[in-house]
């Protein structure tokens, strides 16, 4: 009898060693992969013109999301998918970002409010798609324990579209993943439900790796500016402290080479343009990148009044 007890007591023990164990191991709650930062270049004295860009399109075209829908319905998703790029191009600093697909609301809110609207073209049209997304369970099984891992993988494709000549110059794809999991030892740890919050990650995941490309593939177009005002040797440009421009930078004015159309290629061709003079920033105004501008004055060269509609503004040497 009392060798029984001591048996029972030992096996009460051991079972209370492994619950502690169970309950006091480190359980990992999420683990994703790491999501690309947003390219943002440290401030240089370089000159940064922002592009007029604007979200023509941006649709789901996986199945995922669709089942319930019909075909008048808006589909929630590519319309997520939408509004995560714009507000990344946004936050990235490097875009003047335009309205379109709500620009009624906004047109109608300037009516309302007997405003005279300014809208403006885009530089640049993004045209998208998310192209992949799904889930799936991953786990692993051992003797004691039990590992469980959802998983959310995401894929988006743009592509850049000319405005002007409606080419398609460039396309681009990002990827992302995020993941959470949760473990149990002999029954004792964490039990990981649904979590919803893997589809935004893994949708934001793939559009900050996407959106990498497009602000290196913009920032490639060499900056310049155009001519505002002539008043004697004084000129007032577009553009501010908000784009490099500080007093003392030394401007080129080029003017413009005449266009061409290419027999072989159905395009105009601008031929190069000429150096016609040379101004130096005095000083900057404005409050934001959209009303900014420089006043400068005239160092070489001749500028007339009416010429600046071919004029426009480099930097010295580009």
């Amino acid at each position: 009898m009392h060798l029984r007890f001591l048996s029972f007591g030992v096996a009460l023990a051991a079972s209370g060693v492994l619950a502690a164990c169970a309950t006091s191991s480190p359980v990992p709650q999420q683990v994703e992969a790491p999501k690309p930062a947003v390219v943002i270049a440290p401030a240089t004295q370089a000159l940064v013109y922002k592009r007029k860009v604007a979200i023509g399109r941006f649709t789901n075209e996986t199945l995922y999301g669709k089942a319930l829908l019909t075909g008048e319905q808006m589909d929630p998703l590519g319309r997520q998918t939408s509004d995560m790029l714009s507000t990344m191009l946004v936050q990235s600093g490097k875009f003047i970002v335009l309205e379109r697909p709500d620009l009624w609301l906004a047109r109608g809110e300037q009516e309302f409010s007997g405003v005279q609207g300014n809208n403006v073209g885009a530089d640049a049209l993004i045209i998208g798609s998310l192209t992949e997304f799904g889930r799936e369970i991953e786990g692993e099984a051992g003797f004691l324990s039990n590992t469980k891992r959802q998983v959310a993988r995401a894929k988006v494709e743009l592509r850049l579209i000319d405005v002007k000549t409606a080419r398609v110059f460039f396309t681009a794809s990002g990827a992302g993943k995020a993941t959470t999991e949760a473990a149990t030892v002999m029954g004792f740890g964490d039990r990981a439900g649904y979590d919803s919050t893997l589809n935004d990650r893994a949708i934001g995941a793939a559009i900050s790796d996407v959106l990498n490309q497009v602000v290196t593939k913009l920032a490639e177009r060499p900056w310049r500016s155009d001519i505002l005002k002539v008043e004697g040797s004084q000129v007032i440009i577009s553009g501010g402290k908000r784009q490099g421009l500080k007093a003392g930078d030394h401007l080129a004015v080029m003017e413009s080479g005449s266009s061409v159309r290419s027999a072989q290629s159905g395009f105009d061709v601008a031929l190069p343009p000429t150096q016609v003079g040379e101004i130096v920033v005095q000083s900057t105004f404005g409050d934001n990148e959209t009303d900014e501008g420089s006043i400068c004055r005239l160092v070489s060269g001749s500028i007339l009044a009416a010429q600046k509609a071919t004029l426009f503004v480099a930097e010295v040497g580009k």
